[in-house]
Parts: structure tokens; sequence; C-alpha cells
């Protein structure tokens, strides 16, 4: 099942290349608003998944085309994201000791929606494709071996980075950098997520491509550990990370586009007021060379 949220936050599910709107059918779900409408469905969704299929059996599709899709998890009680977890197609000799860091919530954007470059002196603005899990049920202290137990579902998730600020929270919590969606798909239909070919295009052109079997640690035991540190609850995300092989500068009028096999598709803009200007090397392309990243070309904040 793939639940998205459309228009001005009616609930549906998507069903081929339409969606059917189940609002009426989870109006009796405690909420104030879309943020809780979804996670506190997420919590007891065995409940209501009997009613929502039977909607879906007897309603008529809306055509994707002709609705705006919004963030399926607008306000999130946690982003949480793995850091430094692949081993970039193998040029790793040991994954990096297993870490994590927190994402604001207000960070989140949908499909179609822009991510919008900041007024701030950043080296490169880069976004990294990533494989995220939507939480099914509270979690404390899970054991790997029952980690699978505690994901709802995943979307496609988009890891905005402002590089070279002072500080890593400047970097990462910035407004419009959480792009998530289009939808969550519920984990029946992923037989294995730890095989997933990710893809991430810059106006069309590929620039990253890996599979999550090349994670560093994988995703029972991320799960494993994040639950270690503090409680996750119905509706949390937990991004995944990305092989950094293919990161490159982010700049005004990009069309990212986003694939998670099985998954989906996200698609955003970027929009920078100051139209600076990057190359567009990737990573890999600047292997040995200084800066690692490509550096800035034009506009305010470019070094002569």
């Amino acid at each position: 099942m793939k639940l998205a949220f459309f228009n001005d936050f009616r609930l549906g599910v998507v069903k081929g290349d339409g969606i059917v709107d189940i609002t009426a059918e989870v109006a009796d779900v405690p909420h104030t608003g879309p943020h809780n409408l979804i996670s506190n469905l997420i919590g007891d969704f065995a409940r209501y998944r009997g009613r929502i299929e039977a909607a879906v059996a007897r309603g008529t599709a809306t055509p994707l085309s002709a609705v705006t899709l919004r963030p399926p998890l607008p306000r999130p009680g946690n982003i949480i994201c793995m850091a430094v977890n692949y081993m970039e197609d193998g040029t790793k000799t040991e994954a990096a000791p297993i870490n994590a860091f927190n994402k604001a919530s207000t960070a989140v954007i949908g499909p179609n929606d822009a991510m919008v470059l900041p007024d701030v002196g950043a080296s490169i603005f880069e976004g990294e494709a990533e494989l995220a899990l939507v939480i099914g049920k509270t979690a404390t202290n899970v054991k790997a071996a029952d980690a699978m137990d505690y994901v709802f579902g995943y979307t496609c998730f988009i890891d905005g980075s402002a590089r070279g600020v002072p500080a890593f929270y400047q970097m990462k919590s910035r407004e419009t950098f959480a792009p998530i969606g289009p939808w969550i798909v519920t984990a029946d239909e992923i037989a294995d997520p730890q095989n997933l070919q990710i893809t991430l295009t810059n106006n069309g052109e590929v620039k990253q491509n890996f599979n999550t079997d090349d994670m560093a640690h994988k995703i029972a035991r991320c799960i494993e550990w994040v639950s270690s540190v503090h409680t996750l609850l119905p509706g949390d995300i937990l991004a995944t990370g990305t092989n950094h092989r293919g990161l490159h500068a982010f700049q005004d009028g990009d069309r990212i586009e986003l694939t998670v096999e099985q998954v989906g598709t996200l698609a955003i803009s970027v929009r920078d007021d100051l139209k600076r200007s990057w190359g567009r090397d990737t990573r890999l392309e600047r292997a040995g060379m200084k800066p690692e990243t490509a550096p800035q070309r034009t506009g305010k904040y470019a070094k002569a």
C-alpha cells in the first residue's frame, strides 16, 4: 500500500496512476492536523488497514497528474540520519563507526517543492539520495533480530547540506533541507530493503547510482543502535545514509529526481535567489583534487 497526502492534505492511497481519497475512513483517528493524523494512523494501522483496503477497492481514483502531492510525513517527531553509512562501492576498507544526527522536522518539503539555498557562505550545497525508514511502533532498545518488525514502511529522502558553515547544525537543519516522498510504501511491499537500487539525477543526468546492499551498517543494526540512544515513535524517519561519490553542487534551476527501486520517484527543484554557480563535478570526479568538492564559480561568497 502507498499512503500519500494530496491537495489540502487529504489522505489517499495510490492505486496505479491514481489516488483514492481515504480521508473519511480515518476521520476518527485522534489528531490535530495532518502531522499527527499520519503518525497516529501508523501507530494503530492494524485496526484501520481492512477498512482502508475496502475503501480503496470500491473507490474511484483521481489521476495523480490532477492532484498536488504533499509530504507524506509533514512534521515527523524525529528525523534521524545515519552518517557515513556506505562502503562507497568498496573503496572504504572498513566501516566508519556507527553514527547519526538529527535534522529539524521543520525542514520537511514534499514532491515538486523547492529546496531553497540560503544566504550563507557555504562552500557548496549538496543533496544526498537516501532510502528512509518510517517507524511503525514505539522502539526502545530493540534487538537487531527484531528490528524489521518496527518498520512501517519506506520513502525517498534527500538530505540537504550547506557544506563549510561553522557548525553541523547549520549545515543540516536549514528550512527545506529534508525533501521526502512521494508517498510511504508499506513494508510488506518491499521484500528486501537491503537490495534496492537508488538513483539521483540532476536535470536528467545521473549523478548518484548505488545499491542499499553497500550499507556499512545494515538497516536492522541502525534501528538497534538508534533505539539504544533514544526511543523512536510511530511516524519517525530514519534515513539510512548515502554513497558520497556522486555528490555534487545543487544550484538554482536544478530539477532533482531521486528514484528508489520499488518505492518511487521524488522530484524537487532548487532555488537560489543569489544565482550562485558551481562546477558540476561529482566528488568521484574530483577524487584526489583539492578541494574535494567543486569550488564556487560566481556570485556572492565566491573567492577571487
